[in-house]
């Protein structure tokens, strides 16, 4: 399947504060789209919002014509900030319990888990109970589940960041090779080196879309 993202007039205010104001942007399958701006304008909750974690004041955001709050028909890859981790589980169990939901069978279920946490280069640490994972080895454990999902729709918030520059590259090549298979990809990012592999670049500031630089 080939996905299409949707974002229509969102105004998203948590308490209160407004944190989105009337943004809009489409992504396409094939496309890494980096979603930039400093800290506070808004970016992570803008891929909340497109991933249906968050629900806004105002506006929608769908896929294929779906809208995200009441599900939808693809895969969706998550590497958002916290994680989302179960610390007392080891990295290939983190991995695995995607999969195993989505009713992949246990053999493949295995494989995809070992073979996405190899592509991180953490394939020595597999059964390394995430606790005991630096921070920035956790990021590459979310990393690695969602790439082993196999998804329609990538959404990455500072996917780099932690990483050493030879990690970095590796990371960026995997998002690459999601958007040549079909995905969609959205990358929430500060880093230049992302933003230069990306195939076009929409800026936030105080919450809505500027002009990128």
């Amino acid at each position: 399947m080939t996905a299409k993202v949707e974002v229509r007039g969102i105004r998203y205010e948590p308490a209160g504060r407004v944190v989105l104001d009337d943004v809009s942007l489409d992504a396409s399958a094939g496309e890494v789209v980096a979603v930039t701006g400093p800290s506070g304008s808004g970016k992570s909750s803008l891929l909340s919002i497109v991933a249906g974690l968050s629900r806004p004041a105002d506006g929608s955001a769908t896929i294929d014509g779906r809208p995200v709050l009441e599900g939808v028909d693809c895969t969706l890859g998550l590497v958002l900030q916290g994680y989302g981790l179960v610390a007392v589980l080891t990295a290939a169990e983190n991995v695995e319990i995607p999969l195993q939901a989505a009713g992949v069978p246990r053999d493949e279920v295995l494989a995809r888990a070992a073979a996405a946490l190899d592509d991180v280069g953490l394939a020595d640490l597999a059964d390394r109970p995430v606790e005991d994972l630096s921070g920035g080895q956790r990021q590459r454990v979310a990393f690695a589940r969602a790439m082993a999902m196999r998804p329609d729709v990538v959404l990455a918030d500072e996917p780099t960041a932690q990483q050493d520059g030879a990690t970095k590259a590796r990371l960026l090549a995997l998002l690459r090779g999601c958007a040549d298979r079909g995905a969609v990809v959205l990358v929430a990012t500060h880093d230049p080196d992302v933003v230069a592999v990306c195939d076009r670049e929409v800026a936030l500031h105080d919450g809505r879309l500027v002009a990128a630089p």
